[in-house]
């Protein structure tokens, strides 16, 4: 039986064009995984673990991605209304530089 696919997610334009360019190849090759566990819940992110943020992400979330010993962070937002629901994927890079990225665009 299918996995039914409950959120669409979308990737801020930066995320691919600069985020991706940054990421080692292997963990850039894992971007589609970690597009499928936020599609599937992005608040029970399944086996990645994920937190709420605070302060000026207040409202978003974070997938915590150890990779190599090497700490990365997905910061995304959830959007429930309006149909259909979504996930936008505001940064994908290593810990301070995915916050700091994320803050940039959030209102892009």
């Amino acid at each position: 039986m299918a996995t039914r696919i409950r959120y669409k997610v979308q990737l801020h334009q930066r995320v691919t064009r600069e985020d991706a360019l940054d990421l080692p190849a292997l963990l850039r090759e894992d971007l589609p995984r970690y597009q499928q566990i936020l599609a599937l819940d992005p608040y029970k992110t399944r086996k990645v673990p994920s937190h709420r943020l605070k302060g000026e992400l207040t409202g978003y979330r974070a997938l915590e991605i150890n990779w190599n010993g090497v700490a990365y962070r997905l910061v995304y937002r959830i959007y429930d209304t309006p149909s259909p629901r979504r996930v936008l994927v505001l940064s994908f890079a290593e810990h301070d530089p995915a916050y700091e990225r994320a803050i940039a665009r959030k209102d892009l």
